[in-house]
C-alpha cells in the first residue's frame, strides 16, 4: 500500500550548519508516527519542511506519491506548539472563522461534540484554560476534515488529568482513520498514542520502528532497582549498573538470581522494585540524555 508521506533524503543547510541531514522515513496511512528527539536535534526543521513552512535545501516530500499541492494544503491540519488566539472572539466565532478558510469544513456541531467545547462556547478563546485552549487548537486543526494531523508537543504544559483526556481525543481521531504526526517530550505519550516511531539526533534518525520493535531490538535485560542506600555495600558486587541520583539500577536477564545474590550480601529490600526497559531508556541509551533535558 502506498504511504500517505515519503520523505526522500531530506536536507537542510544554514549557512555552515546543517540541522538536518539526509532524513529518509514513510508512514503508512492511518497510523499515529512520533518523532522524538532532543532540542536541537533537527525534529522541529524536519516537521516545518513537510508541512511547507520551511523550504527544504535538498530532497523530496511526496504526499500520496506526488509532489504536495494545494490538495495538501487543505488535507492537513497542523496544531502548533503555540498559537495566540484571538482577543475578543468567542469559542464560537473562532470555529466560524477559521471554517471559511477551506473548500470543505466539519460539520461545527460534530466537532465541538467531538473536542468537548460545549462548556464554553461563549467564553473569549485567550480566556480559556491551557486543557481547553488545547482542545479548542485541536478542533482549529480538524476543522478541514484533514487526512494529516501534524501535533506539535500538543500536551506540554497541560495537567495530567488534561493530558489524558487530550489522548482520549486523539485516540478518536486514529479511529476515524485520519493519519497523525505527532512531536511530544513526553516519553507515556509516545507509548500511549505512538504505533511506529523515529527517534533524531543531530539531523540524523538513529532509530526507527515501532514502541516493541525498538525495546526487543536495544534490550535483552529486567531492571532490579534499589536506594542506593540500601545497597551501597553491594555495588560492587555487580558489574552491570546504571547509578542514578540515588536509585541503583542493575541490569539482569533473572530477576530471581539478582535477588538471591542481593539477599546473600545482606542488602535490604524494603525499596526494591523490578520494571522492564521503557522507551525513557531506549532514548537515554541512544541519545545520552533524557528526551526532556
Amino acid at each position: 500500500m502506498q504511504p500517505i508521506l515519503a520523505i526522500e533524503h531530506l536536507r537542510k543547510q544554514y549557512g555552515s550548519v546543517v540541522a538536518v541531514e539526509d532524513v529518509s522515513f514513510s508512514i503508512a496511512e492511518g497510523i499515529c508516527f512520533g518523532l522524538l528527539g532532543p532540542n536541537g536535534a533537527g525534529k522541529t526543521t524536519t516537521i516545518e519542511m513537510i508541512e511547507g513552512i520551511l523550504e527544504p535545501s535538498a530532497g523530496s516530500i511526496l504526499y500520496r506519491g506526488a509532489p504536495r499541492s494545494r490538495r495538501f494544503l487543505q488535507e492537513i491540519g497542523i496544531q502548533f506548539q503555540s498559537t495566540a488566539l484571538m482577543d475578543f472572539m468567542t469559542v464560537r466565532e473562532t470555529l466560524q472563522l477559521f471554517s471559511q478558510f477551506y473548500d470543505r469544513v466539519e460539520p461545527l456541531e460534530a466537532l465541538i461534540h467531538q473536542c468537548d467545547l460545549g462548556d464554553f462556547l461563549d467564553r473569549y478563546a485567550n480566556k480559556l484554560s491551557g486543557g481547553q485552549q488545547q482542545r479548542l487548537l485541536l478542533a482549529l486543526a480538524m476543522i478541514n476534515r484533514p487526512q494529516l494531523i501534524f501535533l506539535d508537543e500538543p500536551t506540554t504544559g497541560l495537567d495530567p488529568q488534561a493530558r489524558h483526556n487530550f489522548w482520549q481525543l486523539i485516540n478518536g481521531i486514529k479511529k476515524r482513520g485520519a493519519t497523525i504526526i505527532l512531536t511530544t517530550h513526553y516519553m507515556d505519550e509516545a507509548e500511549q498514542l505512538c504505533d511506529e516511531l523515529a527517534i533524531m539526533d543531530r539531523g540524523r534518525i538513529i532509530a526507527r520502528g515501532s514502541p516493541a520493535q525498538l525495546l526487543h531490538e536495544h534490550f535483552g535485560f529486567l531492571y532490579v532497582c534499589l536506594d542506593r542506600a540500601d545497597c551501597e555495600q553491594a555495588i560492587d558486587a555487580f558489574p552491570d549498573i546504571e547509578i542514578q541520583g540515588e536509585r541503583v539500577f542493575i541490569r539482569t536477564q533473572s530477576a530471581e538470581q539478582t535477588l538471591q545474590a542481593l539477599i546473600g550480601l545482606g542488602v535490604s529490600l524494603g525499596s526494591l522494585t523490578v520494571r522492564n526497559p521503557t522507551l525513557e531508556d531506549l532514548f537515554l541509551k541512544l541519545t545520552g540524555h533524557r528526551l526532556r533535558e
